[in-house]
């Protein structure tokens, strides 16, 4: 028993750090799975992943104006996420080219911005904080970010939960019946950016749409309910995000990868033994009965 609180607990209780990290992830598991929830439904899980290439030039920005400061560095990102939606929405509806492309030419040249200007002053070790993050070293004022976010998110997605699900299953309907359909589009896509931001702070941006979408993806293997697949995704970001932590401690692995792989494989195990997973789905629907 001692051993396993020293496995378990001890880690939690004895280093301010891992206390620090444990809060960090657990506010955005809160905050960014339930989001995640809607990506995937809407079919735009890689349009979250190249957002969050997006808001690298921005970081970058701040970063080289005034260090590896949080302020300066989030609103960059927030900026920066916010000019490449719009460019990115712009090119598809101006021209003959699709969304999809649109949005992948402008994260790829977001990502070799960023990197670019970070390597213009950083180090290798500023570079990989910010492609990866750094979850025990999250501070004070980073808390209060992803607090604010987590707060922000959650007040959102009580208020306009049910027009949220309209758009993601009958976006055509909701639009007919309603003047909500564009201003929910946009406030969800506000929600995905800012979410990014403060998951950035913990994960960098390589990583922090994995939390929000990985969780998401193997909760979908489990139930068809939107309210349950939130729930769901919800329990699988903190289970994650403790095991990655402890995985982290004990075998000397970089936080934020530990993380992302702990989802991984509750993604995995999902895809396999989920009631909507590959062996749930190879089962004989009838018992066949001997005569």
């Amino acid at each position: 028993m001692d051993a396993l609180h020293q496995f378990l607990v001890a880690p939690f209780t004895e280093f301010a750090f891992m206390q620090r990290g444990l809060l960090g992830t657990v506010l955005l598991s809160f905050s960014a799975c339930p989001i995640g929830v809607f990506l995937m439904l809407r079919r735009m899980s890689l349009t979250g992943d190249a957002m969050a290439h997006a808001i690298l030039p921005g970081a970058a920005a701040g970063f080289l104006l005034y260090g590896l400061q949080i302020v300066p560095m989030t609103i960059g990102g927030l900026l920066a996420g916010a000019i490449v939606a719009l460019g990115a929405g712009a090119v598809s509806r101006l021209t003959i080219q699709k969304e999809d492309a649109s949005m992948a030419a402008f994260y790829l040249i977001s990502l070799a911005l960023g990197v670019t200007m970070v390597s213009l002053r950083g180090s290798s070790v500023d570079l990989m904080h910010v492609l990866f993050g750094t979850v025990l070293a999250l501070n004070n004022a980073a808390l209060t970010l992803i607090g604010i976010v987590a707060a922000v998110t959650l007040a959102a997605l009580a208020v306009f939960w049910r027009a949220l699900v309209a758009e993601c299953l009958d976006p055509l309907f909701l639009r007919s019946v309603s003047r909500l359909g564009t201003p929910v589009h946009f406030i969800f896509l506000g929600l995905v950016v800012l979410n990014l931001v403060a998951g950035f702070q913990a994960l960098g941006t390589l990583l922090s749409v994995g939390l929000m979408v990985l969780p998401a993806a193997a909760a979908r293997f489990w139930t068809q309910r939107v309210e349950t697949m939130a729930v769901l995704a919800i329990a699988f970001g903190l289970v994650s995000s403790i095991s990655g932590l402890l995985l982290s401690y004990h075998a000397a692995l970089p936080s934020g990868p530990a993380i992302i792989l702990s989802t991984g494989m509750l993604y995995f195990v999902s895809v396999l033994f989920g009631t909507r997973g590959v062996l749930a789905t190879r089962r004989p629907r009838h018992a066949h009965r001997i005569a």
